[in-house]
C-alpha cells in the first residue's frame, strides 16, 4: 500500500494565469499613480468618506477569486480618493512627511525582490548597513558606531532606551530580569518628551514613574537646573539616574533642548546621552539650521526618522547607537537555525542581532533610490525651506491682531491660535477647533491642534517638500474668514 498517494488537485501558485495581462494592468496603475501625484493640489486635503464607501469596508472575507483588474477598480474608488492626506502640500496636522515618487517606486521593487531583511549575505542587507552608514555620517556619528532601521520613530526610541537600560541596570538585566537590579533606575527628559517614551519605559518593565518629566524654560527645553537637582535627588532616596533624553525637536512647538549642555550633564553625572531625534536630527544636515542641533553628535543613541525630513513612504526610522558593542549585546540571540556559515547565504552579518525584528522589510531600498537621485544637500535645503516657511508663517501671525502666536517657533512647528475678545479659554477652545475642523472639511488645509502651558491652540507643522509659502498666505486668509463667520454666528 503506498502511504503517500499521488494528489489528484493540480497544484496551484499565486503567480498570474497571463503575464501580460498583469503587465497591462500595472501600466495603467502606475499611469495612474502618476497623474495622482502630479495632480494632487487639485484635490482636497482630506474629505470626509460617503457612507457607502464606509459600508465598502464591512464587506465579508473574500471566498472566490476575483479578476485583478476589478480589484484594482476597488482600490480606485474606495481608497485612493479617501487618503490621511499628508502627501498633499497643505497637510500640516502632524509631522509625518510627504513621500516621493522614487522612494514609491523603491517600495515596489523591495516588495517585488522579498528579501527579509533579518540579514545574511545577499545585496539587500548590504544596502541595509550601507543606508545605516549614511545616516551616521548625516548626524556626525563615528563609522564604528552601529545602527538598525526600525518602522518609525517609537522603534527607534525603544531600541536607544532598551540599550541604556541594559547597561546601566548593574546586572545582567537580559538573563535576571529587571528585579534583579539593585536599585530602580530613573530616566529624564523634559515635560515636552513625546509620549512614546512612557510606553518604552514601561515596555522596559521600568513603569511610568521611572521616567521624570523635568521642568522647562521659556523656550520650553529642558531645565538644565531643575534637571540636575532632580538627579541629586533621585540619587540621595536610592534610585540609579541612567539616563537622560534629550529632545532635538519636540513634538508640541519643535523646542530643541539645549544637546551640549545635556551631553556635558551626561558626562559628569555618567548617564546614558539618548536623543529622541526624530522632529529634528536630520537638522544635521541643513546648511543654514545646522547649528539647532549641536551636540548631537555626542550621543550615546539617537531616534530619527527618514519618513519625515526625508521623506521616504512609511514606514522608515533608525536607531543609532555608538557603542556597536553594546547595541548587539542587548538583542543578540543565536538559535541553532540561523548559526553563521563560513560560506554562502548564512555567511552575511545578522541584521535581526540589532533590534527586536527577526522579520524585517526591505526599507532600505526606498531611503537608497531618493538619496541616490536627490543627494543629501538638496534634501538638506528642503529642510531649511520648512523652517523659513515657518518663520513666513509667524511673521504672518505676529502681524495679524487677529491671531496670536503662542510659543516660540524654533524650528518648522508654529503654535498659534485666533483670538476672540472677551472669551473663556473654554470658549476659545471651542472657537478654534470649530476653525481647524472646517479647514478640514472643506478641504482647505489639514492642522492639528494642542496644549501648550495649559492653554489650547492649532499647531502647524511643516514637514512636506510640496508646500509653498502661497499656501501659508491661504490658510492665514482663511483662518480669518472662518473666524469672521464663526464669531458672526455667536449669540450676542
Amino acid at each position: 500500500m503506498d502511504i503517500f498517494p499521488e494528489a489528484t488537485n493540480a497544484e496551484e501558485t499565486l503567480d498570474p494565469p497571463d503575464w501580460a495581462d498583469v503587465g497591462a494592468l500595472s501600466h495603467r496603475i502606475l499611469d495612474d499613480a502618476i497623474a495622482y501625484l502630479e495632480d494632487v493640489r487639485d484635490r482636497p486635503v482630506w474629505r470626509e468618506m460617503p457612507a457607502e464607501v464606509r459600508a465598502f469596508f464591512c464587506a465579508p472575507l473574500p471566498r472566490s477569486p476575483a479578476p485583478a483588474a476589478d480589484v484594482y477598480d476597488d482600490v480606485a474608488r474606495n481608497v485612493m480618493p479617501y487618503p490621511m492626506g499628508n502627501i498633499h502640500p497643505r497637510f500640516w496636522s502632524w509631522y509625518m512627511g510627504s513621500s516621493n515618487f522614487t522612494g514609491a517606486l523603491g517600495d515596489f521593487l523591495a516588495a517585488i525582490q522579498g528579501s527579509n531583511l533579518g540579514g545574511g549575505n545577499h545585496a539587500a542587507a548590504l544596502m541595509d548597513s550601507q543606508v545605516v552608514n549614511w545616516m551616521k555620517e548625516m548626524v556626525g556619528f563615528p563609522a564604528w558606531a552601529s545602527g538598525t532601521l526600525v518602522s518609525g520613530g517609537s522603534m527607534a526610541n525603544i531600541i536607544g532606551l532598551t540599550v541604556a537600560r541594559n547597561v546601566k541596570a548593574g546586572v545582567d538585566v537580559r538573563e535576571r530580569g529587571v528585579g534583579a537590579m539593585p536599585k530602580p533606575l530613573r530616566y529624564y527628559a523634559s515635560d515636552q518628551v513625546h509620549s512614546c517614551h512612557r510606553k518604552a519605559v514601561e515596555a522596559l518593565g521600568l513603569g511610568n514613574q521611572a521616567l521624570r518629566r523635568i521642568q522647562t524654560d521659556a523656550g520650553l527645553r529642558i531645565d538644565i537646573a531643575a534637571l540636575k537637582a532632580a538627579i541629586a535627588e533621585d540619587r540621595e532616596a536610592g534610585f540609579r539616574p541612567a539616563c537622560v533624553i534629550g529632545t532635538a525637536g519636540t513634538v508640541n512647538t519643535g523646542a530643541v533642548d539645549d544637546l551640549q549642555a545635556l551631553a556635558s550633564v551626561a558626562a559628569e553625572e555618567d548617564l546614558w546621552f539618548h536623543v529622541d531625534g526624530c522632529i529634528g536630527a536630520l537638522i544635521a544636515i541643513a546648511p543654514e539650521n545646522r547649528s539647532l542641533v549641536a551636540g548631537i553628535e555626542q550621543a550615546d543613541s539617537i531616534a530619527l526618522d527618514p519618513h519625515k525630513w526625508l521623506h521616504a513612504p512609511f514606514e522608515a526610522g533608525c536607531a543609532l547607537v555608538r557603542d556597536a558593542s553594546q547595541h548587539r549585546n542587548t538583542f543578540a540571540v543565536t538559535p541553532e537555525y540561523l548559526e553563521s556559515t563560513p560560506r554562502g547565504l548564512a555567511s552575511g552579518e545578522w541584521l535581526h542581532d540589532y533590534g527586536l525584528q527577526t522579520s524585517r522589510g526591505f526599507r532600505a531600498l526606498k531611503i537608497w533610490m531618493a538619496l541616490k537621485e536627490h543627494g543629501v544637500e538638496k534634501f538638506g535645503r528642503l529642510i531649511d525651506q520648512n523652517i523659513a516657511q515657518a518663520r513666513h508663517l509667524t511673521r504672518l501671525i505676529e502681524a495679524e491682531p487677529a491671531l496670536e502666536l503662542m510659543a516660540p517657533s524654533t524650528i518648522n512647528i508654529v503654535c498659534f491660535r485666533h483670538r476672540l475678545d472677551g472669551a473663556s479659554e473654554e470658549k476659545l477652545k471651542a472657537f478654534n477647533t470649530e476653525i481647524m475642523l472646517r479647514l478640514q472639511e472643506e478641504g482647505t488645509a489639514a492642522l492639528s491642534d494642542t496644549t501648550v502651558q495649559g492653554r489650547h491652540c492649532l499647531r502647524v507643522a511643516i514637514a512636506n517638500h510640496r508646500t509653498r509659502r502661497s499656501d501659508l498666505d491661504l490658510l492665514v486668509a482663511e483662518m480669518l474668514r472662518l473666524g469672521r463667520e464663526i464669531e458672526a454666528a455667536i449669540p450676542v
